[in-house]
């Protein structure tokens, strides 16, 4: 899985330094061409072990918009999906919380 930290304002809130990153994280690149962006992860390529960041394109020379890949280590998430019940779970189990909110 590809994980990436947390902003220190999650990390105060959760109790924990990273998570994996899924489809729909905020995320804030802190280094690299797009370094400041914030934006929602469009895709996880697990494969290549990229990211692909809403505003972070680039135009090719036949004229198409391309998402340029950023490495998970130059992302910090912004702000958590919590939607799904195993990110709630793997949260309980790394803090020892009762309950996420």
């Amino acid at each position: 899985m590809i994980s990436a930290a947390l902003t220190p304002d999650l990390k105060a809130k959760y109790g924990i330094r990273s998570m994996p990153i899924r489809k729909g994280d905020e995320v804030v690149v802190i280094t690299g061409s797009f370094s400041g962006l914030e934006g929602k992860v469009e895709k996880v390529d697990t494969k290549n072990y990229v990211l692909h960041v809403e505003n972070a394109t680039v135009e090719k020379a036949d004229g198409t918009t391309v998402f340029y890949p950023i490495h998970p280590s130059n992302v910090m998430i912004g702000k958590l999906k919590l939607d799904d019940k195993r990110r709630k779970e793997i949260i309980k189990r790394k803090t020892g919380a009762a309950e996420v909110d």
